[in-house]
């Protein structure tokens, strides 16, 4: 019944692009991106999880622009594991998730005119990054078959700069002019590997699936309530169209 609902579900509605779009099969190695926002723009758009559409949550407060394709992975969310997982490799106590879906920086050397699109993206490093004692890791991947980062399969094969830059970037993204070194918004404790960002990804799917329940379970639970809604309406008395004087 599931599977019959998934395809009936997919020719009447568009998937929402937390909720609805798989990871991938290949995950986590290799995932689906879907990209908010693109290196130039100069308005930070976000996607409103109510409805699933693309809004712009604020203008971009300062000069600094997000040099990558940035968005999140699908259903994944970071909730108490991500969170268990910077505490114990950053040894701060008190990090909690921010209860949002992974967030991913895809580089290429192809120019993106608008978000608001997958892409199929390759892991190969992240950064654990702390946001006001919640963990915020950004994976960093390379979109699959790029002519110039489509190579590299580990942080080691970027030139260093590449990721000084997209450090750099989210140090200073929230940062006023004039704030001083010990009025830091956010910390990047650590920048890693490939299998360390496995490692974030598997725990945010397992996030995910507590705080949401599986698809199959989710499915059954809307199967179950459109026999119920169709039951209720077969129950119902039949209102005869009144007489016309």
């Amino acid at each position: 019944m599931t599977a019959d609902l998934k395809h009936l579900l997919s020719t009447l509605f568009k998937s929402h692009p937390w909720h609805g779009v798989d990871v991938g099969d290949n995950a986590p190695e290799l995932v689906k991106a879907f990209i908010e926002i693109v290196p130039g723009d100069a308005v930070k758009l976000e996607l409103d999880k109510a409805t699933g559409h693309l809004h712009v949550d604020r203008p971009q407060l300062f000069s600094s622009l997000c040099p990558t394709l940035y968005g999140f992975i699908p259903k994944t969310y970071c909730g108490k594991r991500v969170a268990k997982l910077a505490s114990r490799n950053t040894a701060r106590k008190g990090i909690t998730g921010d209860l949002d879906p992974l967030d991913i920086c895809v580089l290429t050397e192809k120019t993106f005119t608008h978000g608001d699109l997958f892409v199929n993206a390759r892991v190969i490093g992240g950064l654990r990054m702390i946001d006001r004692s919640e963990a915020d890791d950004k994976i960093i991947a390379v979109l699959e078959n790029d002519v110039t980062y489509g190579h590299a399969r580990d942080l080691t094969d970027l030139p260093q700069g590449v990721v000084q830059r997209l450090s750099h970037y989210f140090l200073s993204y929230k940062r006023p002019p004039g704030m001083t070194d010990g009025d830091t918004v956010v910390q990047i404790d650590q920048v890693y590997g490939r299998e360390a960002a496995y490692e974030v990804i598997a725990q945010s799917m397992s996030d995910y699936d507590e705080k949401f329940g599986s698809e199959d379970e989710r499915l059954a639970a809307l199967g179950a309530a459109l026999l119920n809604a169709a039951a209720k309406s077969k129950k119902a008395p039949k209102k005869t169209p009144a007489k016309r004087k």
